[in-house]
């Protein structure tokens, strides 16, 4: 097999299951396990893979980008414990934009139900999961739905929040780096996220710690326009610390 054909390979494994082992790669081509971590290292180069130990997992592109299927398979019991230490931090806040993904929405669901909030969001699953609450007025942005997200994108959308002044924003991202910000593989879902920092006057991001260190390919805002960053415990220490220098307070969960 020549060489860019196991790469390309290797990539659509990583992207069809989430993550590549180098051991179980090198068997399966009957090659080194050298020539795997070389194939690997050329494409986190590239921007294609974040290599980790033992392995790599997919970052995701303006090509490539996973859906809620996955996302909502994938880590879960961190991204729960991210939701409950966000949901923690509402304060006083009376209007609330949850992001569209499979963490803010684990947010929305964990915000308290014995207070009225008014919560705006672009994210069907997420409306649907609070509708049914009597203290909680739901507000669903309009505008074309993504399949892959289920949330509504372009002007529509935009144009709604541009009109908002909201208390606390719960942001996702798909990459979050120092040196780029954060950032989304689809312009018009990062135009929407851009309008909801903008109109928010807090801001909150919520993430895990595979989302660190990566850079996708339309940037929304940068790290010190947030208050706060909550994460999992799996970003280490140190490089927490290097974020919190920006602006934000950084919690490991």
């Amino acid at each position: 097999m020549q060489a860019e054909e196991r790469k390309r390979r290797i990539l659509a494994r990583a992207r069809t299951e989430g993550r590549v082992d180098v051991m179980d790669i090198a068997a399966e081509f009957s090659v080194a396990p050298e020539t795997v971590r070389r194939d690997l290292r050329l494409l986190h180069e590239h921007g294609l893979v974040r290599r980790t130990h033992g392995g790599a997992f997919p970052v995701e592109s303006a090509g490539f980008e996973t859906g809620l299927a996955f996302r909502s398979v994938s880590s879960v019991p961190e991204k729960r414990r991210i939701a409950a230490a966000a949901a923690e931090r509402l304060d006083d806040a009376e209007t609330v934009f949850v992001d569209e993904g499979f963490t803010p929405q684990l947010v929305a669901e964990a915000l308290p139900l014995d207070r009225p909030l008014t919560i705006i969001t672009a994210s069907l699953p997420t409306a649907a999961a609070l509708s049914e609450s009597p203290s909680i007025t739901v507000l669903l942005l309009g505008g074309r739905v993504r399949g892959r997200t289920l949330a509504t994108v372009d002007h529509w959308a935009i144009r709604m929040l541009g009109e908002m002044v909201i208390d606390l924003a719960y942001i996702g991202a798909n990459g979050i780096s120092r040196e780029h910000g954060l950032t989304t593989p689809d312009p018009v879902v990062g135009a929407v996220k851009a309008q909801a920092v903008k109109v928010a006057r807090r801001r909150i991001f919520v993430g895990v710690h595979t989302k660190f260190g990566v850079a996708s390919f339309s940037r929304f805002a940068v790290v010190s326009d947030f208050e706060t960053i909550i994460t999992d415990s799996s970003l280490s220490p140190g490089e927490a610390h290097r974020y919190a220098v920006l602006g934000p307070r950084v919690i490991r969960t």
